[in-house]
């Protein structure tokens, strides 16, 4: 019976073997090999869906020229590894900005950056806490700015507006494919993200994506996952941050892009080395192949020994039909070798 004790190990190290190579590294192997059963894949946007390379397109002096607001939001930004800091930082030193003092730099998880600059307290936000603390602005050119996929951010002088800066990030390439493959595939992919509805909207209506939930705060993120799940979906999670590590976790298949935190990557069931949103596709593809040759292996040997077992025994005995000791160790080699080849038949498209 040596094939039923190797159909699935074999299975198992092949797939490993595929994964690695392509860049995917499995760190529990019971939610991947469950990953078959996934039927909606819920995607960050920043960093996961787009490539999180946010470029300063348009900014706005209030209060303040436009050239002091990118130098007070380059010096608070520079204590940030966000993605849209490292756009404004970007900017601010292709323009030769100045770096002002900063003292007592906070990141409002969920809201922005805040610290006190040369001795008045500054905030980096979004429009979210404007209506909220009801500061007013240029709402139609925000709209404007945000019906383009543009993320905006404001920056405050305690409750006085000093201006706005809008950022735009590139969509990656291989996300348009992802989602359309997995619509194919029967998945339903989904986009979970902070940014505001505008971009979300953006964003999700230019790769066709079925749901988008924006303005989502960093402990509200495991709750939408958790009610995707009571709706009796098995949900899949991708995303790259410390904010989405609760999400990852809650999710029955948690899937960190390489490039993301650590945080991220400690909570997440498999890593994607490459970052590319077509991996979450190889993801499904190979976990279903995996079960479908574990089924053909465990099929084979189980036949196989349903029929050779007896026959060694001697039930057609007195047929004249007798298997020797020489021919049931070939026998049994050759049952050996059927299940190894087609473990190693696996492949995925």
């Amino acid at each position: 019976p040596h094939a039923l004790g190797l159909a699935v190990p074999l299975v198992t190290a092949v797939s490993t073997n595929i994964a690695a190579r392509k860049g995917l590294l499995i760190r529990n192997r019971a939610s991947f090999e469950n990953a078959r059963k996934i039927n909606t894949i819920v995607f960050d946007k920043t960093g996961t869906l787009t490539e999180g390379a946010f470029g300063v397109t348009d900014v706005k002096g209030v209060a303040a020229s436009e050239d002091e607001l990118l130098s007070i939001a380059y010096s608070i930004e520079l204590n940030s590894e966000h993605p849209i800091a490292k756009g404004i930082i970007k900017e601010a030193e292709k323009g030769n900005l100045s770096r002002l003092e900063v003292k007592d730099y906070q990141n409002l998880t969920g809201l922005g950056l805040k610290a006190v600059v040369d001795g008045k307290e500054i905030m980096i936000v979004s429009p979210g806490l404007l209506r909220t603390q009801g500061i007013e602005f240029d709402t139609v050119h925000y709209e404007s700015l945000a019906a383009q996929g543009k993320t905006v951010v404001f920056v405050l002088s305690g409750q006085k507006l000093l201006g706005y800066i809008a950022l735009s990030d590139i969509v990656r390439k291989s996300s348009f494919e992802a989602i359309e493959t997995l619509k194919t595939m029967e998945v339903e992919a989904i986009m979970l993200t902070g940014d505001n509805r505008k971009v979300a909207s953006y964003v999700g209506d230019m790769l066709g994506i079925d749901q988008v939930f924006a303005e989502v705060l960093p402990h509200d993120k495991g709750s939408k996952i958790e009610a995707l799940q009571a709706e009796g979906r098995m949900v899949a999670m991708t995303g790259d941050g410390v904010n989405d590590a609760p999400s990852l976790a809650k999710a029955d298949l948690g899937i960190a892009v390489g490039a993301g935190t650590d945080v991220a990557i400690e909570t997440a069931d498999v890593i994607l080395v490459r970052s590319d949103p077509l991996d979450v596709v190889s993801i499904l593809k190979l976990s279903r192949a995996t079960f479908r040759k574990m089924v053909q292996n465990l099929f084979w040997a189980t036949g196989y020994n349903l029929i050779t077992i007896p026959l060694a025994a001697g039930v057609l005995f007195s047929q004249g039909i007798v298997i020797t000791p020489a021919l049931g160790a070939v026998l049994m080699s050759l049952s050996t070798i059927i299940v190894s080849i087609n473990a190693r038949l696996l492949k995925i498209d």
